[in-house]
Order: structure tokens, then sequence, then C-alpha cells
């Protein structure tokens, strides 16, 4: 899948040093995937919850972060809609979210 946008990615590991190795790490499988639907993402993503039909939220650096991500499964494309801590992520409304 392409992932809109990596620099987001490099953004936030860069001011939270300890998610970088797990925002690589979701990197690489995400890049690598061919998904078709939302169930297919929890296989291989066992911290991932399912929001609807197109939303995930998935749990970085062992929870302490969030990531919310929408997907174009037709074109194969990944937005990344929120990236933030727990906190964070606690105050924002995931379905509607668009942080990017």
């Amino acid at each position: 899948m392409r992932i809109i946008a990596r620099n987001v990615l490099v953004s936030f590991w860069s001011t939270h040093p300890g998610a970088k190795v797990s925002l690589e790490r979701w990197y690489k499988l995400v890049r690598a995937a061919h998904w078709t639907s939302t169930d297919e993402v929890q296989k291989p993503a066992s911290n991932a919850k399912v929001l609807n039909r197109e939303r995930v939220r998935f749990e970085i650096a062992g929870g302490n972060h969030r990531l919310v991500a929408a997907f174009d499964f037709r074109r194969q494309i990944i937005f990344v809609k929120f990236i933030g801590t727990h906190a964070e992520y606690d105050r924002i409304d995931a379905l509607t979210v668009s942080q990017f």
C-alpha cells in the first residue's frame, strides 16, 4: 500500500524518539501489505482496532501512542489522519479527525 504521508511519521518520531522503532515497523508492514478490507488489517496487526469501514486505529510503542489511518482499498492508499500520545487520542473523535 502507498502511505500518505511518511513525513508525518518522521516528524512525530523526531519529537517522540521512543516511537521510532514501532513506527518504522508499522510503516514496513503497511507498505508491504495488499489489504482489501479492514478485516484483513487485523490479521497481521493484532493491536489494530477497526473503527468503521475505512478507518483503523493502531497502537504504537506498546500503546503509548495512537495512529488513526483511513484506507482507500481500491486504490491501495492509506492516509495517516492522526498520530499522537494516548492522552491526545482520548481528546479527539477518531472517526472524523484529520490532523494532517
